[in-house]
């Protein structure tokens, strides 16, 4: 292993000092300056109406890609004009060879093909911007840019027009974007930052009006500048979007079940808002929401015991979510910590909480999801540069219903619950400098009800900060979050003894648990400083740390707490195709990480790099060499496990994504030291694009997981004052397969058709049973002790092990049978149609099932046996909505 460390850090050093050259030019910013109109053009892509005269043509393009700072290799133009409403842009693509424009079909926001984007900084923040974008077929996409360019939010849905036109010269595209979809200051004169980019499909050319070397950081801030615009009114908005969903369900009846009946049938009703408070603050609201997800989480499955974070889905948490955003700990290495956020809007309407009291031979009917009341949504910026973002949401108090031979009961199991947040941040130094914080308050009522062992009360608060300077190029960053739980005795013990928390392990000096506290209080945070833009070379080094008692999980996400990392990330890109590389960068981290007592819990490296080609192929691989892992947590509040040295590889190769026919495919291996486990990974995706109205893609993925270590249980052995805690593990077996198909049809972009189906099975079986013995010995076969064959016997009726640890002829203790084997199938038919602008038709069909198998199967005959020819659970819906613009 020593060995392989040595080749690895060589071969790092040799990579990031391949090249000294350095390039710092200066690109001084254009400008264009538009004119106001009395009579607006015609949308209908012609862009011959004599209106357009009004202003010239602006044609100076360059390329950002394959070759920054060429010229392109076909010509691009443009127009703007505008009146007291909206923003119009005519932009004529010149193609040598029209037939040849590609005019992919796709449904909303795809961006298939060729295509012309207009970027607006109407804030003229340097910091965030709208984006519109329009295919050559006619598709349109939005993004609300902010960061910097660093963030890229589709959900953000105004209402504008675009018409496209294909003829001899290439193709033309007409905006009309109404004012009232962006935000701007009331200034008599407006000054906005504008950014004009073409993509040229066919030779994967990406050219921009402004130009913008590889050499700067950040994207907005370096957008060119849009005069000419003055007396237009700030556009209050007003929008109303009700909706109406008629649902029926079918699943399998079970035979006396009163809930399980095999059918039931549902209405539903809501209202969405959004008003327009000033032109630059909004007010979203939202009525006994319709919060069903089109498309289900990915299955998966977890074996250390920690919750797995799944992307948000819902279009009102998803909008505007980068104002509530307030990630712990952005780092360029990455790494799990990455995910900790204060806020994670999953926990709002998530399902509940509490247990019931049905004894056996009763029947259970207990919601899925808590449902949400309301909630609203108050944000924007000022002119002064302060952003705001508040949300309030309100889930309702819900029941499970039990029924006894026809006698029923209710009992609570989600109390009423309050969230709220408040987000802040401000903007100085002509926004190179930004201050900001966060406050969270999640409040339940637990009067009346049986439940204790949650939170009644969570409070977190934060204070973050940025500065740049350098033209951006240099930057510096850090945010502290306190956190303050409250509940009762039995909540607080919940929490102590969590497995993000572990404060009953033996060994640690620094931790306790005190029963008799009713609260806990905690801190985290991060700093860093780094570099990035300038030259090929960039880096950031930092520091993030989670107090042992910090818990942000009644409203936000947080893997774990008690640890203090350092992170470093180096990077070398290649500013200009050389070679046969169209483009290069290769990266270099390290992680070193002490929990609150100073114990050095992990020390690993990491260099990875990709690659694209002349031939648009990419390729990428990566390695990464753990020296030293120590968990708190892999005993599940056991002592520290000091786990095997590591080293992983990883390699992918995809052909050119602009084909019809494309295919990327994935390996990685990561091995343990003393052959005490490996993992091995192996998946391919293939899209397949027939005609351009269609396309079809498939992802298909196994893995191999063996384990000497994996955890079982953990038992009592002996009794009395010899009473000692056994951690019981074995060695684990776990094979995964996983396979998504998407089909997509176009019929035009406003009506589309798509399916989803992904079957999953994962399969783990355990054997060689034992418990650990130190479990800090230097040696790995030192640190378990394992049962021999007069020690553990299998029992069919109990289904579970019997331990005569001490071989007396009785039973010390029983491990249930760990085996497992989960099925599970998910897949939706939709159709959608846009009828009109922004309000919308779906025609839905969801299937589900969800199966245990037998571990003993194979794995693919077991997952053809337990989904087809099963009674699974599906819905049809469909559901109307539409928007008033008043």
């Amino acid at each position: 292993m020593i060995k392989k460390l040595s080749i690895f850090l060589a071969f790092c050093v040799v990579q990031i000092t391949y090249s000294q050259e350095t390039i710092d030019e200066k690109v001084t910013k254009r400008i264009y300056t538009t004119k106001k109109i009395k009579t607006a053009p015609i949308i209908d892509g012609n862009i011959t109406d004599e209106i357009w005269n009004a202003v010239s043509w602006d044609t100076n393009f360059t390329q950002l890609s394959p070759i920054e700072g060429n010229p392109p290799t076909q010509k691009t133009k443009f127009k703007i004009i505008y009146d007291d409403k909206n923003l119009y842009l005519a932009v004529r693509c010149y193609d040598s060879e029209p037939d040849k424009i590609v005019k992919r079909l796709s449904r909303r926001d795809g961006n298939d093909g060729d295509w012309i984007e207009i970027n607006l900084d109407s804030y003229h923040d340097l910091r965030t911007a709208f984006a519109f974008t329009v295919t050559a077929a006619g598709v349109k996409g939005e993004e609300f840019a902010s960061l910097n360019g660093k963030s890229w939010d589709k959900s953000w849905n105004p209402i504008w027009f675009v018409k496209t036109k294909i003829d001899e010269e290439g193709w033309t595209a007409e905006f009309k974007i109404p004012l009232s979809q962006i935000r701007f200051t009331d200034d008599v004169e407006q000054v906005w930052g504008m950014q004009i980019q073409r993509m040229d499909f066919r030779l994967n050319e990406r050219t921009l009006w402004q130009r913008m070397p590889r050499t700067v950081s950040g994207w907005i801030s370096n957008m060119g500048e849009l005069h000419g615009i003055k007396n237009i009114k700030p556009q209050k908005q007003l929008e109303i979007q009700p909706y109406a969903v008629g649902q029926t369900e079918t699943f399998e009846k079970v035979l006396g079940n009163p809930f399980a009946t095999g059918k039931r049938s549902s209405t539903n009703f809501g209202l969405d808002g959004k008003v327009g408070i000033t032109n630059n603050l909004t007010l979203d609201f939202t009525v006994n929401p319709d919060f069903g997800q089109v498309e289900a989480d990915p299955s998966s499955i977890s074996l250390d015991g920690f919750q797995i974070f799944q992307e948000e889905q819902r279009p009102f948490f998803v909008e505007n979510k980068n104002i509530f955003d307030y990630q712990v700990t952005k780092a360029e290495a990455g790494g799990p910590f990455t995910r900790d956020n204060v806020f994670y809007s999953r926990r709002i309407g998530r399902s509940p909480h509490g247990e019931t009291t049905a004894s056996s031979g009763e029947f259970v009917q207990r919601p899925g999801n808590t449902t949400i009341l309301g909630a609203a949504k108050f944000s924007g910026k000022t002119k002064s540069g302060l952003s705001i973002g508040i949300l309030e949401a309100v889930t309702q108090e819900e029941f499970a219903e039990i029924d006894n031979n026809g006698t029923r009961r209710q009992e609570v199991i989600e109390p009423l619950t309050n969230y709220f947040l408040t987000r802040l941040q401000k903007e100085y130094n002509n926004s190179n400098t930004l201050i900001g914080g966060i406050f969270t308050a999640s409040n339940r009522n637990l009067t009346d009800t049986n439940i204790t062992d949650i939170h009644n009360a969570a409070y977190t608060g934060g204070i973050d900060f940025k500065h740049q300077w350098n033209e951006r190029t240099w930057y510096a960053s850090g945010n502290l979050v306190m956190s303050k739980v409250l509940g009762s005795k039995q909540a607080i013990y919940n929490t102590q003894t969590s497995l993000r928390h572990n404060f009953q392990r033996v060994d640690a000096t620094h931790v306790n648990v005190d029963p008799n506290r009713t609260s806990l209080t905690g801190a985290g945070g991060n700093i860093k400083v780094g570099k990035g833009g300038g030259e090929k070379f960039l880096f950031e080094s930092g520091v993030t740390w989670r107090s042992p008692e910090l818990e942000m999980n009644d409203i936000g996400f947080q893997r774990n707490a008690d640890d203090i990392t350092h992170y470093n990330w180096m990077a070398y890109k290649s500013l200009k195709p050389f070679s046969v590389f169209r483009s290069l960068q290769i990266n270099y981290n390290h992680y070193a990480s002490w929990n609150f007592e100073g114990k050095h819990t992990y020390l690993g490296f990491n260099n990875n790099s990709h690659a694209t080609f002349n031939n648009n192929w990419g390729t990428g691989y990566g390695m990464h060499y753990a020296v030293v892992n120590y968990s708190d947590s892999a005993l599940r509040g056991g002592p520290m496990l000091r786990l095997p040295k590591s080293f992983e590889t990883n390699w992918y190769l995809q052909s050119d994504q602009r084909k019809k026919m494309q295919f990327k495919i994935e390996l990685s291996q990561v091995n343990g030291e003393s052959n005490s486990f490996t993992n091995k990974n192996a998946s391919i995706n293939l899209k397949y694009v027939p005609i351009n109205s269609f396309n079809i893609s498939l992802s298909a993925g196994i893995s191999a997981n063996k384990q000497k270590l994996q955890y079982v249980t953990t038992k009592s052995f002996g009794s009395g004052n010899n009473s000692v805690a056994r951690y019981v593990n074995a060695s684990l077996d776990q094979d995964t397969f996983n396979l998504s198909l998407r089909l997509n049809y176009t019929i035009t972009p406003e009506l589309t058709i798509q399916y989803y189906g992904s079957p999953f099975i994962s399969r783990g079986r355990y054997n060689n049973f034992k418990y650990i013995a130190n479990s800090l010995a230097s040696n790995f076969t030192d640190r378990f002790q394992q049962y021999n064959s007069n020690q553990i016997m299998y029992d069919s009726n109990s289904d579970s092990y019997l331990v005569d640890e001490n071989t007396d002829a009785t039973t010390d203790y029983s491990i249930g049978n760990p085996d497992f084997s989960f099925i599970q199938f998910q897949s939706n038919l939709v159709a959608r149609w846009e009828y009109i602008p922004g309000s919308e038709v779906f025609l839905v069909w969801s299937q589900g099932l969800t199966k245990n198998g037998n571990p003993m199967d194979k794995l693919l005959p077991s997952l053809n046996d337990n989904i087809f020819g099963q009674t699974a659970h599906n819905i049809f819906l469909i559901k109307a909505t539409y928007r008033f613009m008043l």
